[in-house]
């Protein structure tokens, strides 16, 4: 199959996507919204009445609560159907992920073993392995956990110190050393625990509770996520059967990279559900906490939090579906995953969007329940309201998976590794913009969204221009100006961000219907202040390159680019907080 100049990882940057082309959750099948139901009705049936129990650690009605979801299908999504698994597409899991995201902390347990600790089998297991774990992973008779952080390694990961040796017998391998933060830990059947043969060849290993020598230590006392159990895991002369050895010896890198690939866009998918939550409780308090004789949710500074608020979920949820139905799409091409080494690549053609979602989801989420504690007031910092234990809770998700900054420095680092491997000509799209500057080229956006559609444009140029700018400045010193990478993944969030809120709200006006005038004011007042980011952020970040002369002449540039006609946001916040208030939540 011939691929269309979209249809790559990072390509958003340099070709423009066709609005029918990406997936919306408005393209949700009956089947989709049935397993969004199922995953929802679990959650307010069985989770939502036990959150104070899960709270206080009870790991038993955990594991209880687990094995009731694997009953009901919720943790088979992913697992093929020759495993005993569901073997649905990536939009089902993700629908799955962001119901059970409303069920507090439990949703790391169940996200933690469906996830990162089933998949790595899924993908890179041999045959004997799939058969052997998947099945009783899938329905719940088993739960997995990963394990790859250390003490002295968390995000240098491939700097562990747990060593694997080959016993005399060349039956087993010897494991020594231990990990940290092991989400599962208290009740994990089965480990996946990273670890050097030698001291040198960084590998993967399936580990079970019961092989002698494995030990876990106290649960940690963590400012969020109470109901997730997180333990060291200690491995003190451990003897791991050679056919445990998962993938290739001195291969691990390759599973624990594309693991975090898929473990990002999970925990981006979850902080739209999250979100959602958020939204749902400000808006019941907003409604009934009366000051000054009359509800605060008529108070426009509280309307307009609510629309901030709706607004970030609807960019953040736009974002996570259409990375979904691309990776949905790349999985489907050409007949078909051969192996599940070959799925695992294939779903790295997006690591870059994954890095995004998980850097823009869990800041999103923090700025919303961040909100939402506000709009409480003083009952926000109260443990009977359900907004305390939110903002606790969200406030690790800037962490998980590679903390914010470090996907921040991978952003540019994958963009122009792809570039230098001559999969995304973005050097050339970067000259072609610099020639631009002297030869414009005619305003061709039109229709209804043309002057959002002209931001976007000119966001994607400034991209191009500052990012040009910074390979011509410091070639390969780029990689030790952290800050001006930091600032070039900030313009790509951005433009990712608004164009799938804008190619979501392209879609919704064609098909039309109640709800695009709404996607329409949230992506017109979106698309401004994003805009305003990206100039201010390219501005910053070439004062940071140049100075006297050759500052002036970029900044003259950048002026030219940046003027725009603002719009009435205060009218249109105003409009999708009525909105969101008369729906009692979040709604697009």
């Amino acid at each position: 199959m011939e691929r269309a100049p979209w249809m790559r990882g990072g390509a958003f940057l340099i070709a423009d996507t066709p609005a029918e082309a990406v997936f919306t959750p408005e393209d949700f099948t009956a089947e989709h919204r049935l397993i969004h139901e199922a995953a929802r009705s679990f959650v307010e049936r069985e989770v939502r009445p036990h959150l104070a129990a899960l709270e206080r650690q009870d790991w038993d009605l955990t594991v209880r609560l687990l094995r009731k979801a694997g009953q009901q299908g919720l943790l088979a999504a992913e697992v093929p159907e020759a495993y005993g698994g569901l073997g649905l597409d990536k939009v089902s899991a993700a629908l799955i992920s962001e119901a059970l995201a409303q069920g507090g902390s439990f949703a790391l347990s169940h996200g933690a073993h469906v996830g990162i600790g089933t998949l790595p089998i899924v993908f890179f297991g041999s045959e004997d392995q799939k058969t052997r774990y998947l099945p009783a992973l899938a329905a719940g008779d088993k739960f997995a956990a990963y394990a790859l952080t250390e003490p002295e390694s968390g995000s240098d990961a491939l700097s562990a110190r747990t060593t694997a040796r080959l016993a005399p017998d060349g039956r087993h391998y010897i494991l020594n050393g231990s990990k940290q933060f092991i989400t599962n830990a208290a009740f994990a059947d089965v480990f996946i625990v990273y670890a050097k043969i030698d001291g040198e060849r960084f590998s993967a290993f399936i580990v079970e509770r019961d092989f002698p020598g494995v030990a876990t230590g106290p649960e940690e006392h963590k400012m969020g996520i109470k109901a997730s159990s997180t333990r060291p895991l200690i491995l003190q002369d451990v003897p791991v059967p050679v056919e445990n050895l998962l993938g290739e010896p001195g291969r691990g890198h390759v599973i624990a990279f594309n693991i975090l690939n898929i473990g990002r866009h999970k925990l981006a998918v979850g902080c739209v559900g999250g979100m959602k939550e958020a939204i749902a409780e400000a808006v019941r308090y907003a409604q009934t906490r009366r000051q000054f004789g009359r509800a605060i949710a008529e108070f426009p500074l509280i309307q307009q939090k609510l629309a901030d608020m709706a607004i970030r979920a609807f960019v953040t949820e736009s974002m996570c579906y259409r990375t979904t139905g691309d990776i949905d799409r790349e999985l489907s091409a050409d007949g078909g995953p051969a192996d599940g080494r070959d799925a695992a690549r294939r779903i790295a053609e997006y690591a870059l969007e994954c890095s995004i979602n998980k850097v823009y989801a869990s800041e999103a989420l923090g700025f919303v329940v961040d909100e939402a504690v506000q709009i409480h007031g003083g009952y926000g910092y109260i443990e009977d309201y359900p907004v305390e234990r939110m903002y606790r809770d969200a406030r690790i998700n800037r962490i998980f998976e590679g903390t914010n900054e470090i996907n921040r420095l991978l952003i540019p680092e994958m963009l122009l590794r792809r570039a230098m491997k001559g999969e995304l000509p973005l050097l050339q799209a970067a000259k072609d913009v610099e020639r631009e500057v002297f030869n414009p080229s005619p305003d061709e956006a039109q229709g209804v969204f043309a002057a959002e559609r002209r931001l976007l444009t000119v966001g994607k140029r400034l991209f191009l221009y500052t990012g040009g700018l910074a390979v011509q400045r410091f070639g390969q010193a780029l990689e030790g100006e952290q800050e001006i990478l930091a600032a070039l993944a900030d313009l790509a969030i951005e433009v990712y961000a608004a164009e799938s809120a804008l190619l979501r709200a392209e879609k919704a006006a064609e098909r039309g219907g109640g709800r695009a005038e709404h996607q329409a004011d949230m992506v017109r007042v979106y698309v401004r202040e994003a805009f305003d980011r990206i100039a201010a952020r390219s501005r910053d970040a070439l004062a940071a390159m140049e100075e006297g002369d050759a500052l002036r002449t970029h900044l003259a540039v950048w002026r030219k680019w940046t003027r725009y006609e603002p719009v009435n946001g205060k009218r249109m916040k105003r409009e999708i907080a009525g909105r969101i208030l008369a729906a009692g939540g979040y709604f697009a």
